[in-house]
């Protein structure tokens, strides 16, 4: 199991840096579950991260508009991104969903580069009104995209677990896994999750708020102690 940790600027990626993190997720809290950061911000990431660490670029939690992604998604790995994420927010249904991830993979073979698209989709979609969370692999797989994601929309507080329990999440990731596909989890996950998530086969646990410290994912910071405490619980496993 790879160690997603999402900072916000270069201060929070050299603390997960330290800690150990495996995928360094560029993203900005202030935007949404999936707020998009800056072009600057994602390649002065990339500047400083080692080259056995991957960066991971969100372009937003997106509306319907598969030209707009398309072109955020083009931003993304211009920036640097090795992994770029799409939440699929605004996607009512499986067909405006796989619309808008099949240009997102096109955008990254049009601009040559390397990186894997992640179809992200959320627990708590029906808060939201978005698309079924239980679709996600079939979306991506059928989009040619390379991970299926789930995070959560809400930040108040609730967890992933909170929506879907654990043989829907373990029915995910084992749907992912037909497909071909790696599986990503996150929303609000705390370190007593990793074991869990780890049992079912879950590819990268993605992490902010448990990776911080002086409070939650907003008002707190990423500290390597704490990014530190995560991967060691990973490599415990």
């Amino acid at each position: 199991m790879l160690l997603l940790v999402s900072p916000i600027n270069t201060k929070e990626a050299k603390e997960a840096i330290e800690g150990g993190a495996d995928i360094i997720d560029v993203k900005n809290p202030k935007e949404g579950s999936l707020g998009a950061n800056f072009p600057w911000v994602i390649k002065s990431i990339k500047e400083i991260i080692p080259k056995d660490k991957l960066l991971s670029a969100t372009v937003g939690d997106i509306d319907y508009k598969p030209g707009t992604v398309s072109l955020a998604v083009l931003g993304a790995v211009t920036s640097g991104a090795d992994y770029v994420k799409i939440g699929l927010y605004g996607t009512k249904n499986y067909e405006q969903a796989l619309e808008v991830m099949k240009n997102a993979v096109k955008t990254v073979e049009y601009s040559e580069s390397e990186a894997f698209v992640v179809a992200a989709g959320y627990g708590d979609a029906k808060r939201v009104n978005s698309v079924d969370p239980m679709e996600i692999p079939n979306i991506a797989a059928d989009a040619d995209a390379d991970v299926a994601m789930l995070d959560t929309a809400i930040k108040d507080g609730k967890c992933l677990l909170d929506f879907l329990n654990l043989n829907e999440l373990a029915e995910f990731v084992e749907n992912s896994h037909d497909h071909g596909l790696k599986c990503a989890l996150a929303g609000s996950l705390k370190k007593e999750h990793v074991k869990l998530l780890h049992e079912i086969g879950c590819d990268i646990v993605g992490i902010r708020g448990a990776a911080c410290i002086g409070g939650d994912r907003n008002k707190g910071y990423i500290h390597r102690s704490a990014v530190s405490e995560l991967k060691n619980i990973i490599k415990g496993f």
